[in-house]
């Protein structure tokens, strides 16, 4: 059986360190997929750096990665091809997910772009690892992927709390326009 940890919109820029348990999880795997906004070289090489690795581009990435890596990517683990791409659909739903992953001919598709975590078995097993750092409305996730033959399964791994982002921005706008009042 082979395990495998995918993740997907770190969105760390340079100088940033990956975070130990993020860390932690990709050197225990057999292979870490990674479905792009790597944003820098340097996290993209963190990863790099780890073990067995393949990655795709997304859509905020620092023109440095993006010219490392392609849009598209088909793995092989034992018996089961896996796609991985960064945006599956420009849909909310998954058809267009679903469509991909039949048109690349893959057991199981991985894509990110959305930062909210998905696992959905049908003719395709479908999977957004979520983000690690950015989560929207979410806790900050990864995906946990086991193969074992034609076999293929996921799991989402909550690395931490739920955030919501829209408040510490809201917080942010609250301490600026009290900032500009003592000022004015």
């Amino acid at each position: 059986m082979k395990r495998i940890v995918a993740l997907s919109d770190t969105h760390l820029e340079e100088g940033s360190l990956v975070p130990k348990n993020l860390v932690r999880l990709a050197k225990g795997a057999d292979l870490v997929l990674h479905a792009g906004d790597f944003v820098s070289i340097e996290v993209y090489e963190t990863f790099n750096d780890l073990g067995h690795f393949e990655a795709v581009c997304g859509n905020s990435d620092f023109p440095e990665v993006k010219a490392l890596l392609p849009e598209r990517r088909i793995v092989e683990v034992e018996d089961v091809k896996i796609g991985l791409v960064h945006r599956a659909s420009y849909s909310t739903d998954l058809t267009g997910a679903e469509f991909l992953a039949r048109e690349m001919e893959v057991d199981a598709l991985i894509f990110g772009h959305t930062h909210k975590p998905i696992v959905e078995s049908g003719a395709h097993l479908l999977i957004c690892p979520g983000s690690p750092i950015a989560p929207r409305l979410s806790a900050p996730t990864v995906a946990e992927i086991e193969v074992e033959g034609r076999d293929v399964r996921g799991r989402i791994i909550a690395l931490g709390k739920p955030v919501c982002n829209y408040f510490k921005y809201a917080e942010s706008l609250a301490k600026g326009s009290a900032k500009g009042k003592k000022e004015g």
